[in-house]
């Protein structure tokens, strides 16, 4: 399941750290936890949920492994794994432990920088959230439902980001993360499959059983779409009804970012503007009744309830 010696060299250059032993989960600061601990500027997940930037893990027991290859995917795609292929990985307390003392260790020379805000210093040893986001699909590691477990008995909130192609680890989670996504980014199959790039047979299936499913959870629940101009930012009733079998508390429309090696396969120009992003937000929630109710220009994302 673990890259070769190369591929986590350049995954290290660009600032992950890998814990376990098994070469399948990471950690990686986010550029808002850097910029919060000097008073800079916080993540959109602070503004619209109250998530602390500062200590706020951002992670991913799955780091090889995801069944699409989409276009505006930061990750270099050329070690993707689509499925788990042996019986070897970390334990969930392995994992934990180990990315809690990787991100102490990449953050730790902020206690020598003078615009570092001393409070936050102190409680960024203790991370209180997991985004279990960084990079490949979590629910393909063969423990997620127990790492969630793990979390929630630290007293982490937990921000779970799926594509929805596992439906069955899905629809069987015993330990309900905090706030549960799912990334939908085209209105339909044919526009799915040329941004989304599935490598699995019934990946459009799949995902609208996961849709269906979304709505039986006991945990908060969000749509993700990633805007991409000129790909995907059309029909918006498509959307709307997509969205309304999901039956979501929250749907976040946010834009496509150029940057790692989407760079390969996107260009600026693909990039929407914040107007672009509100306007068609704005469009998608008029046909599913919901309103915006926060923004971020910043990050180029709205917040639909």
């Amino acid at each position: 399941m673990s890259f070769n010696k190369s591929q986590q060299e350049k995954l290290e250059k660009s600032g992950y750290r890998f814990v376990g032993t098994h070469g399948h989960a990471a950690v990686k600061t986010c550029h808002w936890t850097r910029q919060s601990i000097v008073d800079k500027g916080v993540c959109y997940k602070e503004k619209f949920y109250g998530i602390e930037s500062h200590r706020c893990l951002q992670m991913s027991p799955a780091v090889p492994n995801c069944q699409q290859e989409c276009e505006f995917c930061w990750r270099d795609l050329t070690y993707t794994q689509t499925q788990w292929e042996d019986d070897e990985y970390d334990d969930p307390k392995t994992i934990i432990d180990g990315a809690i003392k990787a991100q102490y260790n990449l953050l730790c020379g902020y206690y020598g920088n003078d615009k570092a805000n001393k409070k936050k210093l102190e409680e960024l040893r203790n991370p209180t959230n997991a985004a279990i986001s960084l990079a490949g699909e979590p629910t393909l590691y063969p423990k997620i439902d127990e790492l969630i477990g793990e979390f929630n008995r630290r007293d982490f909130t937990t921000f779970v980001v799926s594509n929805g192609q596992c439906v069955e680890r899905l629809r069987n989670l015993e330990n309900d993360p905090y706030q549960l996504y799912l990334s939908l980014d085209a209105p339909t199959k044919e526009i799915f499959n040329q941004v989304c790039r599935p490598k699995i047979d019934d990946a459009w299936n799949n995902l609208n059983e996961s849709l269906e499913t979304l709505s039986t959870f006991n945990s908060r629940t969000c749509i993700r779409n990633t805007c991409v101009k000129g790909r995907n930012m059309v029909n918006p009733e498509g959307y709307a009804k997509l969205i309304e079998k999901a039956n979501p508390d929250f749907v976040e429309v946010k834009a496509y970012m150029c940057v790692g090696s989407s760079r390969e396969r996107l260009t600026l120009k693909n990039m929407p503007l914040f107007d672009e992003v509100k306007d068609f937000a704005s469009q998608i929630g008029d046909a599913c009744g919901k309103k915006i109710v926060n923004e971020s220009e910043v990050s180029r994302v709205v917040l639909l309830e």
